[in-house]
């Protein structure tokens, strides 16, 4: 391809040829399975998808045990899992998973100035041509130029695009199915591993699958046609990989979806791009889409919340929801603010269940715990998981009573307490699970008040409530971010879609250490504008700084 940019070749080759082998795994592996993927194949994968720098074989370059610990922990960090900075278990088997074969990570930083990701470019005009200059091999033809069209549609049902297939001539967006290398620089590694991958408008936009995949239509044998498109003329259209896992633009194949919808995030990603769907063009549909499922309803603004919006907790679900509990009454949030049908009694989803709930949280076995005074009972999804309620010094041991908030932290995956101007950590599997050391003060935690209401972990981030305001807490400097607005900021704003609410800051803010971003990284509504990349490798001094704050929380 000659608009390609030949920079990238020879970056993105390095790695796929060592993988053609060790990456012909299926597309269904069961948990026990051991993963076969070495620790050199697990570099070349970090490598392949932006978080090493390619080592060029000619100068017979190092990585060091610092900068490879740190490319570990930053794809663990962006994929969910607990973050070790080792190749563990868990992570080889998520690298032996089918995926984009588009990088992570890209730009000269890894900052996210909003929920989604942004690559930078984008599209000039509204409406885009594209051709399928080679079919699969599987699939007759029209049943490809209909799966397709319809992954277009996923993207022009949010937007003001338009996708018009040609036979031949020039295009914007070029389709093939291919095998092996095929002129990119970028080789297919056959059946599982990498499954397709597409360029950025400023590349060309040009998406290509791997035709060695077994491509099926409405089927959960095989890989799915429509998903992956859609996920690549994502790409195509401008848009980097998300690290939420619900959405579209994670890089991991899930599997055969037959109830398929966009996330929020994708729908503010593509709309931070292109705009909103215009009423001349009938809107976003709230009709069925892609499957048979109806979508979800838009978020409404909820007077109590917006006069009030101080809340007793707020926690996210198994199934990877969020709500916020005030009194006997519960709400379930959306990127945009409150979802429509809310608010809810508590003791109608949650039977058994008191209100004026003071913590809530979901442990990574899937179970949510509510606590209130010196009780607190156990659900799965909506059930109550045996007999409760039972004391916290029973289940709990070393955490005190009436509790301000609880939190999973993301770092390192322990469970946090907060009561007043102090905290707890949890460690179910250390004996006794609270160390003597503890309870520490919460100005550990820099620039994070006393006397909490709620927190909650939203898309890498904790985010801490207290009264009218919120705080976001960069897990990985430890810190609270500096932003504009600064931090804090009015919760029923930038969380209930309040829109008549301040946005500002509220308060006075104290110094922080580094910023992740200087862009408004909360809004789902605010002004758009393109992504602002920024550096994650801090020097030393500052890195120091950041590890005294950690080993204040051990």
């Amino acid at each position: 391809m000659a608009r390609w940019n030949r920079m990238f070749a020879w970056e993105r080759c390095v790695a796929s040829v060592l993988l053609a082998t060790l990456f012909a795994v299926s597309h269904v592996k069961s948990e026990e399975q051991k993963s076969t993927v070495s620790q050199t194949a697990a570099m070349n994968y970090l490598s392949q998808f932006g978080y090493l720098q390619p080592i060029n074989p000619t100068s017979g370059g190092i990585i060091s045990q610092d900068t490879l610990s740190k490319a570990i922990s930053e794809f663990q960090a962006f994929a969910g899992l607990n973050i070790t900075g080792d190749f563990d278990d868990e992570t080889f088997k998520l690298m032996a998973l089918p995926r984009c074969g588009v990088k992570d990570k890209v730009g000269p930083g890894f900052g996210r100035s909003k929920r989604y990701a942004l690559q930078g470019s984008r599209w000039r005009v509204k409406k885009l041509t594209y051709k399928i200059s080679k079919y699969p091999r599987n699939l007759p033809q029209h049943k490809v130029d209909d799966e397709l069209n319809k992954a277009f549609k996923v993207w022009s049902e949010y937007t003001d695009l338009v996708f018009i297939q040609k036979k031949s001539g020039q295009v914007h967006i070029e389709i093939r199915f291919e095998k092996g290398e095929h002129g990119d620089g970028d080789p297919f590694d056959g059946p599982g591993g990498t499954l397709a991958h597409a360029y950025f408008p400023v590349y060309g936009g040009d998406a290509h699958f791997d035709d060695a995949e077994q491509w099926t239509i409405d089927s959960f044998r095989g890989t799915n046609l429509f998903q992956v498109a859609a996920h690549e003329f994502g790409h195509s259209l401008g848009l980097s990989h998300s690290d939420v896992k619900a959405a579209l633009m994670a890089p991991f194949y899930r599997g055969y979806q037959p109830y398929f919808q966009l996330d929020d995030d994708d729908i503010q990603g593509i709309q931070a791009l292109y705009g909103k769907k215009s009423a001349n063009s009938g809107g976003v549909p709230t009709g069925p889409r892609y499957g048979t499922t109806t979508a979800s309803p838009p978020s409404e603004e909820d007077s109590e919340l917006c006069t009030d919006p101080k809340v007793d907790t707020m926690f996210n679900s198994a199934e990877g929801h969020m709500y916020a509990f005030k009194g006997d009454r519960y709400w379930r949030l959306t990127a945009d603010g409150v979802a429509v049908g809310y608010p809810k009694l508590i003791s109608h989803s949650w039977k058994g269940l008191p209100g004026n709930i003071d913590a809530a949280f979901t442990y990574k076995n899937g179970k949510t715990y509510f606590f209130k005074g010196s009780k607190y009972w156990r659900y799965v999804g909506k059930r109550m998981d045996g007999d409760y309620p039972k004391e916290i010094s029973e289940g709990f041991t070393g955490i005190p009573d009436n509790i301000d908030t609880v939190t999973v932290w993301t770092g390192n995956g322990k469970i946090y307490f907060y009561k007043g101007a102090k905290f707890w950590r949890f460690d179910p599997a250390q004996k006794p699970p609270v160390k003597n050391t503890y309870p520490k003060l919460i100005s550990n935690w820099e620039g994070i008040p006393n006397n909490l209401d709620a927190s909650i972990v939203y898309r890498g981030y904790t985010y801490f409530f207290k009264g009218d305001a919120y705080y976001r807490f960069n897990d990985r400097t430890f810190s609270v971010d500096v932003a504009d607005p600064a931090f804090p900021r009015a919760t029923a704003y930038w969380w209930f879609g309040c829109r008549s609410a301040n946005k500002g800051t509220l308060g006075e803010t104290d110094e922080q250490l580094v910023t992740s971003s200087n862009q408004d990284a909360d809004s789902a509504a605010g002004n758009v504008s393109t992504a602002t990349s920024i550096s994650w490798y801090l020097p030393f001094s500052l890195m120091t700084m950041i590890f005294a704050k950690i080993v204040a929380t051990t």
